[in-house]
This record gives structure tokens, sequence and C-alpha cells, in this order.
């Protein structure tokens, strides 16, 4: 039986001794059998700064007013299919973790103009010509790709990465691993024809 944010909220709260949820700066609601998000509950966390939402049911992203605070949302493990809606916290919202999902398309991140990491392993990207749509993303460091389709267009791992950085070159880690000098060097380096 599906849980509804409201409930999760509620068992929250009766687990933290008495914090409302209204204050909280992190929030747990991972493996909770959330179906469908609720902004109206959701929006009633002004303080959260990590909403962890993990291992659930939902298979669609909805708008967030009211989280006026969130920096970090963990939505892996879901249904998801698109990135879309993230307006509201397209200021304060710096890492977005969407791994474990079925994503095909990178639309929907261009708002966010703080983001500094996306876990989006193990997803449905298909083409790196997806990457060229963070570009907009002039502040992130650290992605996690692995797992996804494209990989298997270029061959190996070690290619994928001078891929990924060609397109991103201002990128730290790639797949949790530290961005190489070498790689650098190999990333700006001609194309041969």
């Amino acid at each position: 039986m599906a849980t509804t944010c409201a409930q999760a909220i509620k068992r929250w709260e009766a687990k933290s001794e008495g914090t409302p949820a209204a204050v909280a700066t992190e929030m747990n609601l991972c493996n909770q059998s959330i179906a469908k998000l609720d902004s109206k509950a959701l929006g009633t966390l002004k303080k959260c700064e990590k909403l962890s939402l993990s291992t659930n049911m939902i298979d669609k992203m909805i708008a967030l007013p009211g989280m006026t605070e969130l920096k970090i949302l963990s939505l892996g493990r879901n249904n998801l299919k698109k990135i879309e809606k993230l307006e509201d916290v397209s200021g304060t919202l710096e890492q977005l973790w969407l791994s474990y999902n079925q994503i095909a398309s990178l639309d929907g991140l261009s708002c966010l103009e703080n983001l500094t990491t996306l876990y989006l392993s193990n997803n449905a990207l298909s083409s790196l010509a997806e990457l060229e749509k963070l570009k907009a993303n002039k502040k992130l460091r650290d992605v996690l790709f692995i797992g996804n389709p494209f990989y298997a267009e270029v061959g190996s791992k070690e290619e994928a990465r001078i891929q990924i950085l060609k397109r991103l070159p201002n990128l730290k880690k790639i797949d949790g691993e530290f961005v190489k000098p070498s790689e650098i060097e190999a990333a700006q380096a001609p194309s041969e024809t």
C-alpha cells in the first residue's frame, strides 16, 4: 500500500523525538512506499536543506514551492522518466541525486544555477549529445553517469571519461574518480577526423 508524503512526514516526526518537520534541516523519507509527491506536504519543510526520497515508487517530479533552503535532493531508485519542475529550487539546489531511474534526457536542468553535483548513474541516457544540455550548469563539478547506455557508444570507461570532459571541461570528478591531468589533456586535444 502506498504512503503519502504527509504520512511519511508524520512518521519522521514521530521518530524524531518531537522535532517538528517544519524546522528540520534534513528529512529522510527513503523506503516509505511513496508513489506520488505532494507539493503541499513538502512545502511545509521550510528549513529543509537535504530531502531524501530515494527507494520509493515516485514516477513524477513536482514543483517544490516553499522549499527555499533546499540544497540536496535525493530521488534515486524511483521510477522517474523525466527531470522537471525544479524552478522553485533553482537558486539553492546544489546536488541532485537521480541514479537508478529511467531518465533518458537531461532536459529540465538548465535552471539550476548552483548545481555542483549530479548523480545520474544507471539511467537511460543513450547519447553523449545529451551532455551538451549541461553546459548551462557552470558550477557543475561532480557527475555520475556510469551504467547509462551511452557508455556502449564509446567502447571503454576511459574513453567515456574523455568524451564527458570534452563536453563538460570544468568537471573535477567523473563516476566517483577525480579527473586526471592526462584526461584533461586528452579532452583538449584536437579531434582526429
